[in-house]
């Protein structure tokens, strides 16, 4: 114990904040209609998102308890921490150091925020992270195998994990751990996605995880889609923005509101396809306005303060009870067996409040960061450290590809980029090329 008390004087405070979360905002804390869209009884697969989270909650169901699943993602963000924290050791870091590294797991105000949220990113964050711990800590086929389903698990949770899989593979091949924990990572991250997309076969008559990746893709292109320059076909016209440019809203609007020309498109399967086609014309005709509108929003990195002051933004504890409309009351209160709708429990909600404004890792460290690392981890030899680093990469710049930025997005990063820098500058060296198959294991520390 004493040669891991830096971490535990690290975890005591931080598990005092998750308490008073617990304490301040109970039962949960709600996100719009994400939420309730996860929490339905009816089990069936998401039309704009995958339903992963909704089958925990499935089988949490019978305990009719929202704190019971708030208290679990709060306790596996804890978890987390102990896992990234152990591997850093491992990798020759000393014990201050590693604990230094895991304090934004343990007190990023965003990252307590979601683990209090009824919304599928707190999961998503333990499966990505501690998939990649996994494989990190020693490549074998049992590891592999693991972190592979993992991934899988983490690609019907949320589908920005889907890249992971295909990174962890590449990562494993060019370092050539041989034919055997490549073929192990693959077939068990191909159980989860294709068991959910056979299932979304059955109910919707369509092979994928969701019917929503070209509605997500055409909002993208609501921020430039200049149909005089595109010129869609006259079925593909309906979906033509009819305000300029300057006027457009964010495109999540885009999908939501009553302005936008989707809704106009009958049939959600139908939806998605046109959607999907009107974006790739979109993108081929205006690829400087597609690439500009994504540099625009990357721009939000830069951004010291995560929300301003007087910003209206579903991402602050609430200063009072949050009332649940009608059209969605029953479903959480069926979940949880009675009143559902997030209290606020003075002072415990207050301190937290406070504790918000400064709490966090500014997003422009944060980057710093992870270029510096990733910069470094070569000239280092430090291969290792390039797959947890490549990983929060791909984490930051999908989305304002794929849709829009939005700063929850950015939060799954966090652990990684710790990770990132924590191998990076770990005292035992990784050789580029790995284990070879039929060659033995080495321990990291044993290599010179």
């Amino acid at each position: 114990m004493l040669a891991h008390r830096a971490l535990v004087i690290a975890m005591l405070p931080a598990i005092g904040l998750r308490v008073l979360t617990v304490l301040g905002f109970p039962p949960a804390i709600l996100f719009y209609g994400d939420s309730f869209a996860f929490l339905r009884e009816e089990l069936t697969p998401g039309t704009t998102r995958p339903s992963g989270y909704s089958l925990l909650l499935a089988v949490l169901r019978p305990a009719h308890s929202l704190t019971l699943v708030t208290v679990l993602q709060h306790l596996l963000g804890l978890a987390l921490a102990v896992a990234v924290y152990a591997l850093l050791r491992r990798r020759g870091l000393p014990g201050w150091g590693a604990a230094l590294l895991v304090t934004p797991l343990l007190y990023d105000e965003f990252l307590l925020l979601l683990e209090h949220m009824i919304m599928a990113d707190a999961v998503f964050v333990v499966l990505v992270t501690a998939a990649v711990t996994l494989i990190v800590w020693r490549v074998s086929p049992t590891t592999a195998a693991v972190g592979g389903l993992l991934l899988g698990l983490a690609g019907i949770t949320r589908t920005v994990g889907l890249p992971l899989l295909i990174l962890t593979a590449a990562y494993l091949l060019i370092r050539r751990y041989g034919w055997r924990p490549l073929v192990a990572l693959l077939i068990a991250g191909a159980i989860p996605l294709g068991a959910y997309a056979t299932w979304m076969k059955v109910e919707k008559g369509k092979f994928g995880l969701t019917e929503a990746d070209g509605n997500f893709l055409w909002s993208r292109t609501m921020s430039f889609a200049d149909c005089a320059v595109i010129k869609p076909p006259e079925r593909l016209a309906v979906l033509c923005p009819d305000m300029p440019v300057a006027q457009r809203p964010y495109p999540p609007h885009w999908l939501w509101e009553s302005f936008s020309p989707l809704l106009k498109v009958p049939g959600a399967a139908n939806r998605n396809q046109l959607a999907g086609e009107f974006a790739r014309q979109a993108i081929l005709a205006q690829p400087g306005g597609y690439l500009g509108a994504v540099a625009t929003d990357l721009t939000q990195l830069l951004r010291w303060e995560r929300t301003a002051v007087d910003e209206k933004t579903p991402y602050k504890l609430p200063v009072s009870e949050r009332p649940i409309s009608e059209s969605v009351r029953g479903v959480a209160e069926s979940y949880e067996a009675g009143p559902a709708a997030t209290r606020v429990v003075e002072p415990f909600a207050g301190w937290l409040r406070a504790y918000q404004r400064f709490g966090y890792v500014p997003f422009p460290l944060l980057m710093l960061a992870l270029v510096g690392a990733l910069v470094a981890a070569p000239l280092r030899r430090r291969w290792d450290a390039l797959l947890p680093g490549v990983a929060a990469l791909a984490l930051v710049v999908s989305p304002p590809f794929l849709a829009a930025f939005d700063v929850r997005y950015v939060i799954p990063a966090i652990p990684l980029v710790c990770l990132t820098v924590g191998l990076t500058f770990a005292g035992a060296r990784t050789p580029f090329i790995g284990r070879r198959a039929g060659a033995e294991q080495r321990e990291p520390a044993e290599v010179a």
